[in-house]
């Protein structure tokens, strides 16, 4: 399916149930929009956590979690807060979700600008990674390249 390259708010589109964002296996979720993901769905931080403790997340993998009719999918795209995220580890955890998501008959999932902000990867290269992930696979990425706040929100 094609990826959506869009301007909007990722976590107020009304027809979108199914969300990415991307961690450090460490994930504290504390920067980005990971601090918007747990507020949103408090329970979301506490099961990643107990999934660490369990068996630490590495890199390339992508935690699923769903609350209510809503899934998210944490990537895991850099080792600790210190490193890069990887271009290689991006790409291994997109293709873990959008392979899950197909196979759990999820059709969208919004995306932000995964591994392009504070981080630093060149979004030029993560964008391409997201059309390639996505173009055989019965999912579509709905990509929020701008934050435009929603109406009332």
């Amino acid at each position: 399916m094609p990826t959506i390259f869009t301007k909007g708010d990722l976590l107020n589109t009304p027809d979108l149930h199914a969300y990415a964002h991307g961690v450090s296996c460490v994930g504290k979720m504390d920067t980005g929009i990971s601090v918007a993901f747990k507020k949103r769905w408090p329970g979301l931080l506490p099961a990643f956590e107990q999934r660490n403790a369990e068996r630490k997340l590495q890199l390339g993998e992508a935690f699923v979690w769903s609350e209510g009719g809503d899934t998210v999918y944490t990537l895991a795209i850099q080792e600790n807060a210190t490193k890069r995220p990887s271009l290689a580890a991006l790409e291994r955890s997109l293709v873990a979700m959008v392979t899950h998501a197909a196979e759990a008959g999820i059709a969208r999932i919004g995306v932000p600008r995964v591994g392009a902000g504070k981080t630093g990867l060149e979004w030029l290269r993560v964008k391409s990674i997201l059309v390639k992930v996505a173009n055989d696979k019965p999912v579509t990425l709905v990509v929020y390249e701008q934050f435009v706040r929603a109406p009332g929100a």
